[in-house]
């Protein structure tokens, strides 16, 4: 049973109407009519992560920018590994790879879906 942090529920909810255009992307043209049931913005813990499909225990993070300083890459290590001793897995996309490689992405996650 995943931890729902109800304390998050309204800033989870501010972040879907004001998701990046990666995340729509994503979310728009790929996640949202997917035969798997995708969450966007979904509490888990003390994190809100961009989505969750709970019956394959997938968490799809997009990265912008701050992602990738010191603290970034140290913050996402820790909450990776949390994320991880739920009992869940984590792809990582970067906003780069949303806007020039999205069909790779995509095969990615769907490839990622089959096998689990």
């Amino acid at each position: 049973m995943l931890k729902y942090n109800h304390k998050l529920k309204q800033r989870a909810k501010e972040m879907r109407k004001h998701a990046t255009p990666q995340e729509n992307k994503l979310w728009y043209n790929f996640l949202r009519r997917h035969p798997c049931p995708f969450l966007r913005q979904k509490p888990i813990d003390n994190y809100i992560v961009d989505f969750l499909c709970h019956s394959k225990k997938l968490v799809i993070e997009i990265d912008g920018n701050q992602h990738y300083t010191t603290d970034g890459i140290e913050y996402d290590s820790i909450r990776t590994n949390i994320l991880e001793n739920l009992g869940l897995s984590v792809l990582r996309f970067t906003n780069t790879e949303i806007d020039s490689s999205f069909r790779e992405v995509c095969e990615t996650i769907r490839k990622y879906l089959d096998a689990h």
